[in-house]
């Protein structure tokens, strides 16, 4: 059994180009939007410290509006960071955007399939976008449908697909670039509860098999619980309040208590 509890976690990692491909570094990282101190000025982060290691499976739990996004968005490099320094694998994700490319992939909320693409050319266009052969990028798209129980719905249009089908289409399409690091945002919060928990499985299972590092966006305890080996729970703006790793050995009785504890710390 493993639960470890902590309310803050500050581990140093290297932040040279050597470092591992999975590592996310964030150092005293603040966001600001506006110009802080003027009038309307909005702080989303507030000198946050936060390590992903290598094949972590990362659940970042919060209320609306207390920065998980935007923590979200500084990773994956579509925001800079008014102060502190964030790195993945060792590089600056804002200003070397152009060298993760096949290195993260994004699963958002909604499917975002293309309708006039088939669900495998759809798997296929980030192959596409990565400059891959035409019989490489096919043969990997229609291995990841299948592993996803897509087998015989690889020429169907998005509009021939349930909610579902379409989110599996849409893993498919993240995890066909073989990149590192998956960084999903409330993937299956549209999805009625049955559904959503068997992709949830589905999804950490292939995130374990293949040896990737995922940081997951949500706002349910539930779900955290099921997803994560580690949870940080944040306070706005964005500060960890609660951070605890855990196992699949951990007990019922301790997830319980973890449980508990994160529903007062979201309850202050």
């Amino acid at each position: 059994m493993t639960a470890t509890i902590s309310t803050t976690r500050t581990t140093t990692h290297s932040t040279g180009a050597g470092a591992d491909e999975g590592t996310i570094h964030l150092l005293d990282v603040s966001k600001v939007f506006g110009r802080e101190g003027s009038v309307g000025a909005y702080r989303a982060v507030d000198h946050l410290n936060l390590d992903v290691a290598p094949g972590q499976m990362l659940a970042l739990l919060g209320k609306t509006g207390c920065g998980k996004s935007t923590i979200f968005n500084m990773i994956a490099g579509l925001t800079e960071p008014t102060s502190g320094v964030v790195r993945v694998g060792g590089r600056d994700p804002f200003t070397e955007f152009d060298t993760f490319r096949g290195r993260m992939a994004i699963v958002f909320q909604g499917d975002r399939l293309l309708p006039w693409r088939t669900a495998i050319q759809n798997v296929e266009l980030g192959l596409e976008m990565l400059d891959n052969p035409p019989p490489d990028r096919k043969e990997r798209a229609r291995k990841w449908l299948v592993k996803l129980g897509l087998g015989g719905h690889e020429d169907d249009y998005p509009h021939a697909l349930s909610g579902g089908m379409r989110q599996r289409v849409s893993i498919a399409r993240a995890f066909a670039t073989d990149a590192q690091i998956l960084l999903c945002d409330e993937p299956f919060s549209a999805l009625d509860e049955s559904t959503a928990g068997k992709l949830r499985a589905e999804f950490v299972r292939l995130v374990k098999e293949n040896g990737k590092t995922a940081v997951f966006i949500t706002h349910s305890i539930s779900e955290a619980l099921e997803i994560g080996d580690r949870i940080v729970v944040l306070k706005r703006p964005a500060m960890i309040a609660y951070d605890v790793s855990f196992d699949r050995d951990t007990p019922p009785e301790v997830r319980t208590l973890i449980r508990e504890r994160i529903g007062k710390v979201l309850a202050a």
